[in-house]
């Protein structure tokens, strides 16, 4: 099997995790929940460590995988695809590399908590969702595991359900995400009604054939990408979430509210930074947000004294120097700082 029929793989090993711990977890000794868990996010690991090498050793800049068609209409077409490039190797990494060591970490640490089979079943389902968001072709695809990591977070923020404050950190989170994905949908129909398609390699195909393009609805569909963005890497006016998201365990606060899924934001403005780059004002937006998030999360992390919220605040504000190096067009610096 060549190496991009094999991408699918990736994904699949966190889902075969959440399927066999959700459904047969609370009959399986804890040794057989984790063990699962941890198996179905090494292999993923490998199998990037794998790619990483055939991709470096061949010189090759990108592997596209299209498996079949997803919505299909005269004119208009999505399909299950995933691509790789140098930016989804390197998140890939992180993600698969981070997952592994907080889920074994995680072993240790919640062997006493109720729910064991639940918690690595959620720890599982985010990391299936992740890998589908960065290995994702298309916005669409994209979409889907943005919302996914997103029920994702508010399933494992509200794990102590019996606590009020973790079941209201988990709506809020939920909520206030709502509104980013709303900035998020309203850039897909533009870019349907602009381009006819969702595909990433199609897009910027057009946007490369296309010099004369700047500004305008261009501006308009970076906007809405913004919105989404700092909903999804809790820059103002939508960081609210984030500090509240502390009340889950802290091996999600970990992996999911300030390593991977916070990060998702600026990896969505790098990955379309030929739309922003022929939109300076965009640009320009991307780089106040940043700056103003870096300065103000960091005054308010300066005066917390319960430590979960001070990393909150200074998670925050490191995002937002993130979303600085974007809004300069750095785009190696801001992934890189991740």
């Amino acid at each position: 099997m060549s190496v991009e029929h094999q991408l699918w793989l990736i994904p699949l090993f966190p889902l075969l995790g959440f399927l066999l711990n959700g459904t047969l977890g609370r009959r399986l000794p804890r040794s057989g929940v984790a063990t699962i868990a941890l198996l179905c996010t090494a292999l993923p690991a490998i199998w990037v460590l794998r790619l990483w090498q055939f991709m470096l050793s061949h010189d090759v800049l990108q592997i596209t995988a299209a498996y079949a068609p997803w919505i299909e209409t005269s004119n208009f077409v999505v399909r299950f695809a995933f691509t790789v490039d140098h930016l989804t190797l390197i998140l890939l990494g992180v993600i698969t590399g981070v997952g592994f060591l907080i889920h074994l970490y995680s072993v240790g640490y919640m062997a006493h908590e109720e729910g064991y089979w639940r918690f690595f079943a959620y720890l599982n389902l985010f990391m299936f969702f992740m890998l589908v968001l960065v290995l994702a072709e298309s916005f669409l695809l994209l979409f889907v595991g943005w919302e996914g990591v997103g029920l994702a977070s508010y399933l494992l923020i509200g794990f102590y359900w019996q606590k009020p404050a973790a079941n209201n950190a988990g709506r809020k989170a939920f909520v206030v995400n709502r509104v980013g994905d709303a900035g998020f949908l309203l850039a897909m129909f533009l870019l349907i009604n602009h381009f006819g398609t969702l595909s990433f390699v199609q897009i910027f195909s057009a946007l490369n054939r296309h010099p004369e393009l700047h500004g305008g609805f261009l501006t308009a569909i970076a906007l809405l990408l913004v919105v989404g963005a700092a909903g999804k890497s809790a820059q103002i006016p939508l960081y609210v979430w984030l500090p509240d998201a502390m009340e889950g365990p802290t091996p999600v606060s970990a992996l999911i509210h300030a390593a991977t899924m916070v990060t998702a934001g600026v990896y969505l403005v790098c990955r379309t930074h030929l739309l922003f780059d022929r939109s300076p004002f965009a640009l320009g937006v991307v780089a106040i947000i940043g700056a103003v998030t870096a300065l103000f999360a960091a005054t308010i992390g300066m005066v917390q004294h319960d430590i979960k919220r001070v990393l909150a605040y200074s998670t925050i504000s490191q995002l937002g120097y993130m979303f600085l190096g974007c809004g300069v067009a750095a785009y190696s610096a801001a992934v890189s700082t991740s």
